[in-house]
């Protein structure tokens, strides 16, 4: 069968779209022919910096013929509705249809017979739809073309198309077509500079092999290899190691189409700065790699870099010119790093007052005051030292402002770390600097430093806190702020470390944080707006605000007005909406609100979870004087758990399906009251999925099934629900008895096993149940004409349901 082979050859295409660009051509062509009807054996696209080749084998050499009935409207119908069945089947008259008898009559059915087309022709007309409507994230135009209505748009100037299709055995065709301009045909090119001129190819295997003598490596995954395998035998030789970067590789694979690996050097005075300055300035800048000493793994004054060209003196000169560009560039890093020895990382803070991290969330210098509060609360149950996790919230992201930071973004962390270190901070946060941002993806580290733990969990969660807050949650396949990943990176936080913390309880803090330091009023509410957004509500004698999520917190407090008087007047000063006779009474409490809040920032942070009364002694008298049911924040904070709460255990399914736990017992296990202590959670499904394994469990479970079968179709034929305690005096049977007593000592059983976090135990408790379930079903009717002892029955059957949430919910397990 005939081959397809496909070149498209140009100025360089960018490495960073190469591979998709790959894929696209493969499967933009491929998608067509089948489409055509010619299903092909195989296909594979190959990419280069100058070239974007396909080759397709197993091609029909014809369309397949194909034969369609098109059935016409009833013999003897209306002229008007013949005529249009004639006019669309592409019949001369209605004489050439056929009469096809059916139940409902006669019918005309038109035979439409189409014959295959030369698959030649086919690739004629496909191919510049292809390249016309290419997927590029970037294109241009160029020359005079350029001009033109419906120019061409390529990545870069496209200088010629190999389009050649034939069997193996045979002189293969040009496929005949044009593109703006270019017309498809045999001929190529090699090298840019060590074989330039042009020759012809036939087929795939033949072009691959001229390619190769024209000094071109078709294949991106051989460039990769050529230059990992060339590039550690260098630093081998020299007794050294090659620092690793797939990144790297496949980008340096993208710039060159004959990869030749030379070895430079630069000043040892530049491995006074970081390992990872050094590293990211000649990656970024000249696309190198760095060595490292095998025996001590430290970084040294060599690199590895790739050329393009084979040379006559050997490389010297290119070596030479790298050299020249990265000794400019280290030592520029190395001024930047110096600079910002000069200047304590506290002492950057105050500008970050002036930086906003989000329009509806405050600046980063109340972001920071945030994460240093809810930090300080997590502290003691991570067993971290509460003035270290301070000190490390306080000062973990101030290398932001940093000249080395500015430069390359990515070392935002490690540059922290460094920092601190040279300022004589405590090693644990130093470390914090850099580890807080962790785990950023599935495969990353996950800290163990209690101080480490303590941030990262409060950088994370106030920012899971904080959009939920705005309602900018992940919506399908978007996540701007990566807000997953900070949900996965809490639960792997607590998980790896074994940290029993509660959902239910750090929300609230983080709820206040963003109350005091955080939410900003929208921009497009007018003065009074505020009020008819707090929205004065009384139930119960109960007073309620409105959407608090659309207010700062000061506003909370200024506008507690319609509690009290003079919290009224604050909020009218507070956006100028006084009567010029109020004036006095307005400004002055303003000041003593002012007051107020300057006190609370001093007592922030010794809240003690469950404990309300360990905070700021002025602000639970400032809320408890008040008739409130809940305050403000702790209303606030329940409205995002409700949300919030969910979001976690979709992301702990997620991560429990990865280690191959079942995501119906998660459910099963979520589905119970209060599940929000993530550590406990995995634990009770470990023991659950322990217990389902055995015979005891699948027996229960398949009993449970039968009972709960049982009682939905009863009361679904009954129109009522059979709850509430059945009546001992009308157990007749000694199995029902039975069941009763074992249903009563399991379920106290695991209660109190559950209560102790002995899973294990109240999986046994559960077990207990398994003979007796199945001796009831066995000598057991349940469905007996005696309405009362029916009912009965009924109920004991709904006490398995009952006892069984001990543990679980079962109706969630499958199976």
């Amino acid at each position: 069968m005939p081959d397809l082979l496909l070149e498209l050859f140009s100025e360089e295409i960018p490495a960073r779209m190469q591979a998709r660009a790959a894929e696209d051509l493969r499967k933009s062509v491929t998608d067509r022919l089948v489409a055509a009807g010619l299903v092909y054996e195989g296909a594979k696209a190959f990419v280069t910096p100058r070239r974007l080749t396909l080759s397709v084998h197993g091609v029909p050499a014809r369309q397949p013929d194909l034969r369609e009935e098109k059935k016409g409207p009833r013999v003897g119908a209306p002229d008007n509705a013949i005529a249009g069945f004639v006019k669309a089947a592409g019949l001369k008259s209605i004489d050439e249809a056929k009469v096809r008898p059916d139940k409902k009559g006669d019918f005309y059915i038109a035979v439409i017979e189409k014959p295959g087309r030369a698959a030649i022709d086919v690739i004629g007309e496909m191919l510049p739809e292809v390249i016309k409507s290419f997927p590029w994230p970037k294109s241009m135009r160029w020359g005079e073309q350029s001009k033109a209505p419906g120019a061409l748009n390529w990545v870069r100037p496209l200088h010629s198309i190999v389009a050649t299709f034939g069997p193996e055995t045979e002189e293969p065709e040009i496929v005949p077509f044009a593109v703006g301009g270019i017309a498809a045909g045999n001929e190529t090119r090699g090298h840019r500079f060590l074989a330039p001129a042009p020759f012809t190819v036939r087929r795939f295997a033949d072009y691959a092999q001229k390619l190769d003598k024209a000094k071109v490596v078709l294949d991106a995954e051989r460039r990769r290899d050529i230059i990992l395998t060339e590039a550690k035998q260098l630093a081998f030789a020299q007794g050294l190691e090659l620092i690793e970067d797939d990144g790297l590789l496949a980008e340096v694979a993208g710039l060159v189409e004959w990869p030749v690996v030379l070895m430079g050097s630069f000043d040892e005075k530049f491995l006074r700065i970081p390992e990872e300055v050094i590293r990211a300035t000649i990656r970024n800048n000249q696309k190198c790699f760095v060595l490292r000493d095998a025996a001590h793994a430290k970084l040294v004054d060599k690199f590895i870099l790739v050329s393009n060209l084979e040379a006559e003196d050997g490389g010297k000169a290119i070596v030479a010119g790298n050299e020249r560009v990265i000794r400019a560039r280290l030592s520029d890093a190395k001024f930047f790093y110096e600079t910002d020895l000069k200047t304590r990382l506290e002492d950057r803070l105050p500008k970050f007052a002036h930086i906003v991290f989000h329009e509806k969330l405050g600046t980063q210098a109340e972001r920071f005051r945030r994460i240093e509060v809810l930090a300080a609360e997590l502290a003691p149950l991570v067993g971290a030292d509460v003035e270290k996790v301070r000190r490390a919230a306080r000062l973990c992201e101030a290398d932001l402002l940093t000249e080395v930071v500015g430069e390359f973004p990515e070392l935002q962390g490690v540059m922290g770390k460094y920092y601190a270190e040279a300022q004589g901070e405590d090693e644990a946060v130093a470390h914090a600097c850099e580890d807080h941002y962790k785990p950023k993806g599935p495969n990353d580290l996950v800290p163990n430093d209690p101080v480490s733990i303590a941030v990262a969990l409060a950088d994370k969660i106030d920012t899971l806190v904080g959009f939920w807050a705005i309602d900018e949650k992940p919506t399908g396949t978007k996540d701007p702020f990566a807000l997953r990943r900070a949900a996965l990176g809490v639960i792997k936080l607590i998980l790896v470390n074994g940290i029993r913390l509660k959902l239910a309880d750090v929300i609230p803090t983080a709820t206040l944080a963003f109350m005091i330091w955080g939410f900003h009023p929208l921009s497009d509410i007018g003065h009074g707006g505020y009020r008819d957004l707090v929205g004065e509500r009384m139930k119960d004698g109960v007073v309620t605000g409105g959407d608090w999520h659309k207010l700062p917190y000061r506003l909370f407090l200024n506008y507690d007005g319609f509690v009290d008087e003079r919290g009224k007047y604050a909020f009218e000063a507070e956006i100028s909406v006084y009567d010029d006779e109020d004036a006095d009474k307005c400004l002055s409490a303003l000041e003593e609100l002012k007051s107020r809040l300057d006190k609370m920032e001093f007592v922030v942070g010794v809240l003690g979870f469950g404990e309300e009364d360990t905070w700021s002694e002025g602000l639970v008298r400032f809320y408890e004087s008040r008739n409130y049911e809940k305050r403000l924040w702790r209303g606030a904070a329940d409205f995002i758990f409700k949300s919030l709460g969910p979001f976690f255990a979709e992301r702990l399914k997620v991560q429990l399906r990865e280690q191959g736990a079942r995501h119906d017992l998660v459910d099963a296990v979520f589905a119970l009251e209060g599940q929000d202590d993530l550590l406990l959670i995995v634990r009770r499904v470990e023991a659950l999925g322990k217990f389902l394994d055995t015979e005891d469990g699948k027996n229960l479970l398949a009993g449970y099934k039968r009972a709960t079968n049982i009682i939905r179709i009863e009361e679904k034929k009954d129109s009522r629900e059979y709850i509430g305690a059945p009546d001992p005096k009308l157990y007749k049977q000694h199995e029902e008895k039975a069941l009763a007593q074992a249903i009563d000592a399991a379920k106290t059983e695991a209660t109190r096993a559950v209560e102790t976090e002995d899973f294990e135990a109240a999986m046994r408790a559960m077990a207990s149940l398994r003979p007796h379930v199945d001796a009831f079903f066995d000598k057991v009717t349940v469905n007996v004409d005696d309405k009362a002892l029916r009912e009965n029955r009924l109920k004991l059957l709904n006490e398995i349901r009952a006892a069984t949430r001990a543990v679980a919910d079962f109706s969630k397990i499958e199976g």
